[in-house]
């Protein structure tokens, strides 16, 4: 009876081709190669993704430049220093509420009452401070605290008792309009206080030039500083991790775009409060979002919720923290909103408000199928709805054409999305 050279023994193993062993054994991960390969490497895996769908948020960045070239085109306006700060401090509102809802989307499910909520948080913060007298970060405290309440009911009655999340909070939409216009009373409008906390959110400006530089200084320091010690970490356990050439290219592209923006702002008013406060949130959330237990088992339940069960994530206190947080955000951009018009009106909170919100996180890059985005999602999306807003009244052109033209941008964003969805199955990354 023979023996082949190539079975394993009872004490050892044989093998006949060692070189061949050795490099089934040392196969290396294949972003090592790229990185590797140099410049050559970074191409292909680019045109790998593109076959494959992996987008990334390359199509509203390149989406964004086209917009804003039209209307620079169309107007010489479009893009001076005013225009851009303008833009930049109008858009904080609707991002802000825009935040929360990727939150909501990221399980895969929809809030349509964050509309409603951010005029009730208004609405609340003026009936408190300027009819009832209470102290002005009292009554700020409370009126966000009243969005993260209408939330937490919506995501109760979702997760608990188990009305799809569509039906609560349109339900909510509903409700909490009527109660907005209830405790505004038979008046309709109340004013705020110019030289108060609220108004100065969207009207207080850092006018020291040294802000601006400040600010992206410390952007770009906290962006290098992540993703070395990350990088270092991730080489610590083993697992594929940039180069630090790559890192500092990286960290070089976003001080030029950093310190453009500053020069900008320094060139009408300065650096705006409601921008600081902007970033600071998207920071944070991600933060959140990308490097928390909490932020993970958010993005489990969007790829599956059995399986999230299973692996012993409470689901039903995720999801009421989610919409929790949706309504947290819904009241603080609520709040940026009334500091814009200096009021609080019955007509806050209606219009075009719910889904400039919703397209903004979409149109950003969060995928309305649960699973994947960022809250900087928020950030891109907003950005181009309120440079189409803007570029559009520029020329004069009517309300109505401007819904038509946001429409046609979220109808193809989330073609394109269901068309990325259907390419990363096809190619086994979904």
């Amino acid at each position: 009876m023979s023996i082949d050279k190539t079975s394993a023994t009872t004490d050892e193993h044989v093998v006949e081709n060692p070189e061949a062993a050795h490099d089934a054994v040392t196969a290396v991960d294949p972003r090592l190669l790229v990185r590797e390969e140099g410049l050559k490497g970074y191409v292909t895996e680019f045109k790998r993704k593109m076959k494959s769908g992996d987008l990334g948020s390359i199509p509203v960045v390149i989406g964004l430049i086209v917009i804003w070239a039209i209307f620079a085109s169309l107007n010489s306006n479009f893009l001076t220093a005013g225009n851009l700060s303008d833009i930049s401090v109008a858009m904080v509102g609707t991002g802000m509420i825009a935040v929360g809802i990727v939150f909501v989307l990221l399980l895969g499910e929809i809030d349509l009452s964050v509309g409603s909520v951010s005029g009730v948080a208004g609405a609340a913060f003026a009936v408190l401070n300027v009819t009832h007298g209470m102290n002005e970060w009292l009554a700020f405290v409370l009126a966000i605290l009243t969005g993260t309440a209408a939330g937490a009911i919506h995501g109760f009655v979702f997760a608990r008792i188990g009305v799809p999340a569509f039906a609560v909070t349109l339900a909510g939409l509903l409700f909490w309009n009527g109660f907005m216009l209830q405790i505004l009373g038979s008046n309709g409008t109340i004013n705020l206080d110019s030289e108060g906390v609220v108004a100065k959110l969207t009207s207080y400006y850092f006018t020291d030039v040294a802000a601006a530089y400040g600010l992206a200084i410390v952007v770009t320091a906290a962006y290098f500083l992540s993703s070395y010690f990350g990088n270092r970490r991730r080489e610590a356990a083993g697992v594929p991790s940039r180069p630090l050439s790559e890192t500092i290219a990286r960290t070089v592209l976003l001080a030029i775009a950093a310190f453009v923006v500053a020069v900008i702002y320094n060139q009408y008013k300065g650096l705006p409060l409601a921008v600081v406060i902007f970033i600071a949130v998207l920071l944070l959330t991600d933060f959140v979002l990308r490097r928390t237990s909490y932020g993970r088992k958010i993005f489990a339940l969007g790829g599956s919720v059995e399986a999230s069960r299973r692996a012993g994530i409470n689901v039903e206190m995720v999801r009421i923290s989610v919409f929790a947080i949706s309504g947290t955000f819904a009241a603080i951009g609520g709040l940026f909103i009334a500091s814009k018009i200096a009021s609080a009106n019955q007509g806050a909170g209606a219009g075009d408000l719910l889904m400039n919100a919703i397209a903004a996180a979409v149109i950003g890059g969060t995928s309305l199928f649960g699973g994947r985005g960022r809250t900087w999602n928020a950030l891109l999306g907003v950005l181009v709805i309120v440079s189409i807003q803007y570029g559009l009244a520029l020329e004069g052109i009517a309300s109505p054409v401007q819904y038509m033209i946001t429409g046609g941008v979220l109808l193809a964003t989330v073609v394109i999305d269901a068309i990325t969805r259907k390419t990363q199955k096809t190619a086994g990354r979904a």
